[in-house]
């Protein structure tokens, strides 16, 4: 053990006599490998960062739930596009009759969303999200009230001209501490603020609840023609009950609901958060690979540069070589001194890449308000990489100084 420790001792004061002697040629020679880790990593950090935000937006509409739509999530080039386009628009006819037949859900909704100016005395804003929903959208859906109340199942059954309002449509429409109890205009009628939801700010898809109004259904269908703005019916299922069986579940029931024949096509799309998580998957397959083939080419040259070190270093030690040989230090001793002494010599490279990352990511994160963070994962890819890149850049070198044979080595000269 404490040769093992001595050789590593050795192999790093080595490395650090390289870059104290030889300046210019160790930074160009490691260049290669910064840049290479860098541009990994770099691209890693971002796209986990990425990833990370776009899953907790669609994980926060759950796990447990499915969406009765029109048109299916799935798309590809050769999307079928005319099938899909005649079929019906989910009613609240066809959430009525899951209420009545689904023994699999524990709560169901309807909700359909337009775009609207939504006016406030003289204050107006344009394009605010109006969201017509049914009673039970609270138990299938995220909602955060942070001043005032949810819509009652009364003020649903009645169809009572009230809203629940984003926190933007609160601060910058209404402007004011007490937002509960005033009256916004939507489709030119007065409706009566009743909460406001916490702030959420944009997910990754540039959504986001603080510009919405949320309103009863029956209310809002006065307004708003219901078979033509894309509704869809929310389903939750039941605690210890499979989405699998649920889904087999509700496909009867909209079979039986829209009469189709047993040969017949659904007419109806059931969609889960489990196809977005899979075209994720592949979408940051193919970008870890992206990254891999921008990070190679670097750190190619990297290696090229790390080789050309030792093949240099092993000529110049040539002699001390023979004379440790001659004193009786074995090949393996020689190998692992030089192998190491590569492996440091990249292990820097990567690390100045890394910090080069870290501090980018604090800059980015500080000015552009994101959430950017280098992960362990990324810094242990990182080390890990440029280990790899440096025991496979050092081996010939180190394999060559190990075989010199210890009197033509001592009678050479550099």
């Amino acid at each position: 053990m404490k040769i093992f420790i001595k050789l590593l001792r050795e192999s790093f004061l080595f490395a650090m006599h390289e870059i104290a002697v030889n300046k210019i040629r160790t930074f160009l020679s490691l260049l290669g490998i910064t840049i290479g880790i860098f541009s990994i990593i770099s691209v890693f950090t971002i796209f986990d960062s990425m990833e990370s935000e776009i899953r907790g937006s669609i994980d926060s509409l759950g796990k447990d739930v499915l969406f009765i739509q029109k048109w299916p999530w799935v798309m590809g080039g050769d999307f079928p596009w005319w099938k899909y386009i005649n079929r019906p628009e989910p009613t609240l006819s066809d959430l009525r009759e899951i209420k009545k037949r689904s023994q699999s859900a524990e709560a169901s909704a309807y909700m359909t969303g337009v775009s609207r100016t939504v006016k406030y005395r003289n204050n107006s804003i344009e394009n605010s999200t109006i969201l017509a929903v049914s009673r039970d959208f609270g138990k299938v859906m995220p909602v955060d009230i942070e001043i005032g109340r949810f819509i009652s199942p009364a003020e649903f059954l009645s169809g009572r001209n009230v809203a629940v309002i984003g926190d933007d449509i609160a601060s910058n429409l209404l402007r004011t501490a007490d937002p509960i109890g005033k009256k916004i205009k939507v489709f030119g009628t007065r409706i009566e603020v009743i909460g406001v939801m916490k702030k959420e700010g944009q997910d990754m898809f540039g959504s986001s609840s603080d510009d919405q109004v949320i309103l009863p259904v029956r209310f809002a269908r006065n307004y708003i023609d219901l078979k033509n703005t894309g509704g869809t019916i929310v389903v939750k299922a039941r605690s210890f009950v499979y989405l699998d069986e649920l889904k087999d579940e509700l496909t009867g029931v909209m079979r039986s609901v829209r009469r189709l024949k047993p040969r017949a096509d659904n007419d109806f799309a059931i969609n889960e958060i489990d196809i977005i998580s899979q075209g994720l998957d592949e979408l940051f397959g193919v970008i870890a690979w992206v990254g891999w083939i921008i990070g190679g080419f670097s750190l190619l040259v990297g290696g090229f540069g790390i080789a050309n070190i030792m093949f240099v270093s092993v000529k110049e030690r040539t002699n001390i070589i023979g004379i440790q040989k001659s004193l009786g230090a074995k090949n393996h001793f020689i190998l692992l001194q030089f192998l190491f002494e590569a492996i440091f010599l990249s292990l820097i490279g990567g690390l100045i890449g890394l910090i080069i990352v870290f501090l980018l990511t604090k800059i980015i994160a500080g000015v552009f308000d994101m959430s950017l963070a280098l992960t362990e994962g990324n810094i242990l890819l990182g080390i890990m990489v440029s280990t790899l890149i440096g025991f496979i850049s050092g081996f010939i070198p180190a394999w060559n100084a190990s075989r010199l044979d210890p009197v033509e080595a001592m009678r050479s000269s550099f």
